[in-house]
């Protein structure tokens, strides 16, 4: 039953990730958003990361993309205007580039290059010690400037976000 519900889950999120890129309508491009982020939170509940899986839908789902779409709503885009391709003559290398990248990360992924190394906590010790836990202890103990760090960062570009907005409204 696993492998059919991954496959099923990973091809919607790839479905609704091409929506995403394609479509027109803000709007619909964060909805579509939403959507692969629960996709993707469902295979992380079949990879056995359970954290992972429930910070994914409260943080990235939840908060992050509320706010996105709150966003995008008090700006009220209006989307019928008709926007005209300033440089076209860029499609064809972008093409181009995206194609070389999708090589390169398929002969990544083909070399084991993402395989990692062998690290102290195996998934013996993991296990034993639960992963919340694990998580929890390393992130207040050897990770806490990084990760102070980053939620500096993050207050610092919503500031800056609304700076801009107020400038622009």
């Amino acid at each position: 039953m696993e492998p059919y519900l991954f496959y099923v889950m990973a091809a919607t999120s790839v479905v609704a990730a091409l929506y995403l890129i394609f479509e027109k309508n803000p709007v619909f491009c964060a909805l579509y958003l939403v959507f692969s982020f629960i996709n993707i939170a469902v295979l992380y509940v079949l990879l056995e990361a359970q954290f992972i899986a429930a910070v994914q839908v409260i943080v990235y789902t939840g908060a992050i993309m509320v706010l996105f779409l709150f966003v995008i709503m008090l700006l009220m885009v209006d989307v019928k205007k008709k926007q005209k391709d300033d440089l076209p003559f860029q499609r064809i290398p972008a093409m181009v580039m995206g194609f070389v990248l999708l090589v390169v990360m398929g002969l990544a992924i083909k070399s084991k290059l993402f395989q990692g190394r062998e690290g102290e906590y195996t998934s013996a010790k993991v296990e034993s010690i639960g992963h919340t836990q694990l998580i929890g202890k390393l992130l207040f103990t050897d990770y806490l400037l990084p990760f102070e760090m980053t939620s500096i960062l993050l207050f610092v570009a919503v500031i800056g976000a609304i700076i801009l907005a107020k400038r622009k409204v």
